[in-house]
């Protein structure tokens, strides 16, 4: 069990797992984790937190407000984004992926996939 998953078995209204709110929301797992962890990290900033995580991620607004819905809704993600602060390693998981800086770590993503398999 993941680090993020923990969290989110603490926060009443949430389900079991990333890979239970995947499966709800019909996206891969480790989109869910990120998207998760994007709307952590957004609900603790000024403006709008879907928004921002949208920024972050490059997942569409509406997909990212079922998301949170799904969670339990902004009180749920309160509670998210304190256990991400209590847990450092997972609140640096988006800039970890975002190697060029600009909030959006899909596209570094698919740089290194491309490495991999020879094409630039």
């Amino acid at each position: 069990m993941s680090i993020l998953d923990g969290i989110m078995k603490q926060v009443a209204g949430s389900p079991d797992t990333v890979a239970s709110l995947a499966e709800k929301v019909g996206i891969d797992p480790a989109m869910a984790e990120k998207a998760v962890a994007a709307l952590g990290a957004s609900h603790a900033k000024e403006g709008d937190t879907v928004e921002m995580a949208a920024e972050q991620t490059g997942m569409d607004v509406g997909a990212l407000g079922g998301i949170m819905e799904q969670l339990g809704g902004e009180s749920a993600l309160g509670g998210i984004a304190e256990g991400m602060q209590e847990n450092p390693a997972l609140s640096g998981v988006m800039s970890m992926l975002d190697q060029d800086g600009d909030g959006n770590p899909l596209n570094d993503l698919a740089g290194l996939a491309s490495g991999l398999f020879g094409r630039k």
